[in-house]
């Protein structure tokens, strides 16, 4: 089982959905990919996350990204918790999640951690950009909530870093002002950046944020 790192291609696979059968690669398009995964069905963490996802759907979109979870639970037991996420979470599942009861897409994507569980994927989340490499990973306890938003807000830097010759400073949200690239020799800043910067060390350079 090989430690999935940024920059690797996201593994390919094929596997059943609550939307039908699923070609990872050939679904994804040239979309960006959300692909995160449950330790289990009907438990109540996982709910408000799933929920959750599909409250933000048009936040997704808005970014070209597809959304799709994952349980190592058979496909007629998501069928049933779906209507529980429904009903709980006051919102219609608009995405699809992977029926993964033989474990093999949570193996190929190194989402079981032995010395937390040996049968249940951890909460992993995998950002996969339209090129198919993985941009981020991030992994919780079982016991904590992701943080949506801040899914949401990498999202934001990592699109906007890939365009521009940028980074996201501390904290950073929409429409801030970013810091221009070490790389980026002051002279070719005022051509690179024209809404101006300000520089406040010889490597510590700041512009507003430039797509927006």
């Amino acid at each position: 089982m090989a430690t999935i790192r940024l920059g690797d291609i996201a593994p390919d696979f094929t596997a059943e959905t609550t939307q039908g059968t699923v070609h990872f690669h050939e679904w994804l398009g040239d979309s960006w990919g959300l692909l995160f995964s449950h330790p289990a069905d009907f438990t109540p963490v996982c709910t408000t996350e799933l929920g959750r996802t599909a409250a933000l759907k048009s936040e997704f979109d808005k970014r070209g990204v597809k959304a799709i979870a994952l349980s190592v639970d058979p496909l007629d037991s998501h069928m049933s918790w779906l209507k529980d996420i429904e009903e709980t979470q006051n919102v219609t599942m608009n995405f699809p999640v992977i029926a993964d009861a033989d474990r093999k897409v949570a193996e190929l994507y190194d989402m079981i951690h032995p010395n937390a569980s040996e049968k249940t994927t951890v909460r992993t989340v995998f950002v996969i950009g339209p090129d198919k490499k993985v941009k981020m990973t991030l992994t919780y306890p079982a016991s904590t909530g992701r943080n949506f938003l801040e899914i949401l807000r990498v999202i934001d830097s990592l699109q906007l870093t890939s365009n521009y010759s940028v980074a996201t400073p501390v904290d950073w949200k929409q429409g801030e002002d970013v810091v221009i690239a070490p790389a980026i020799k002051d002279e070719e800043i005022p051509a690179r950046f024209p809404k101006g910067h300000k520089r406040i060390k010889p490597y510590l350079r700041m512009t507003p944020q430039p797509n927006i």
